[in-house]
């Protein structure tokens, strides 16, 4: 053997430990082009999650704090978003108040889903119900949400588990109706009419078969149902029927500040750009979701 054979083989051992990386970064790279949709608006919603998690730590001072010797400053240095009518910070304020916006969307995603799939589920394969069961979520569905959650909201007391619970309730038979559609269209499938000649009980069916085959389309509904939880969640504030006017949600701070809209506009500026910013992110994230899981509208198999 050769001196040079013996130098290659000597640094043979060390290509695995180098391959890899390169390897995974053309994934990564691949991934971005294929679906930057994906990449923008996951990156957007981890920093608003990130703002909210973190509010406290991020140069803000308590949002409720009234200070009315410092009353409608513009921005500047010490006030970067400037202060309200009652010189609380608009920033501290637009912070927090992301919390309240997320809390509300994400909670009403995964309420309205994991209630709109039961009832789907079961209006799917029970035929004697489905009837009925439609009929109910489409009188749900012909009233428009925000009057349904208004009329929830006057009958109970302003709080975030009440708004959650009112927009749950305008959000959920949309969902249902997609979920029967998708029960109606599997439930004919090959694979389950062997499981059903097989004696395979029901509830196994729908664990095993039905329920994995609807992830995909629930997901991206899931994220279009948050995103209008958000713009809901900000409206019922708006109009004093969302969340308490202490806790601050960007639509309260709308509200606050639209009596001096055309001397101060940055008081409802800022939290409308913040509002938009999130829902236009979970927007992104769900068509990017449709196009990677719908092998109708993948690029490739």
């Amino acid at each position: 053997m050769s001196a040079t054979t013996a130098a290659e083989y000597a640094v043979a051992p060390e290509l695995p430990d180098v391959l890899p990386p390169v390897k995974q970064r053309g994934r990564v790279r691949g991934f971005i082009h294929r679906h930057p949709t994906i990449v923008i608006g996951g990156v957007l919603v981890g920093l608003m999650v990130f703002i909210a998690i973190f509010a406290p730590y991020l140069w803000t001072k308590d949002p409720t704090a009234l200070a009315p010797a410092r009353r409608t400053r513009p921005p500047s240095e010490l006030y970067w978003f400037g202060t309200d009518m009652l010189g609380r910070d608009v920033y501290s304020r637009v912070l927090y108040g992301s919390r309240v916006s997320l809390i509300v969307g994400f909670s009403v995603a995964v309420v309205s889903s994991v209630i709109g799939a039961l009832i789907g589920v079961v209006s799917g394969f029970v035929r004697k119900l489905d009837a009925v069961i439609m009929r109910c979520m489409d009188g749900l569905m012909s009233i428009p949400p925000i009057l349904l959650a208004i009329a929830l909201m006057a009958l109970t007391r302003a709080s975030v588990q009440n708004v959650v619970i009112a927009i749950s309730v305008a959000e959920f038979p949309r969902v249902s109706r997609l979920v029967r559609g998708l029960v109606l269209s599997l439930r004919e499938q090959p694979y389950v009419e062997a499981a059903i000649a097989s004696g395979t009980r029901l509830p196994t069916i729908v664990w095993k078969h039905i329920l994995p085959n609807t992830l995909a389309p629930l997901m991206v509904q899931a994220t279009f149902i948050c995103a209008s939880a958000m713009i809901t969640e900000a409206i019922l504030s708006f109009i004093g029927a969302g969340t308490p006017p202490i806790i601050p949600s960007w639509g309260n701070i709308m509200a606050e500040g639209r009596a001096l809209w055309q001397v101060k506009p940055y008081i409802v500026f800022f939290p409308a750009i913040f509002l938009s910013t999130t829902v236009l992110a979970v927007n992104l994230l769900g068509d990017g979701l449709r196009d990677a899981l719908d092998p109708r509208l993948a690029k490739r198999l």
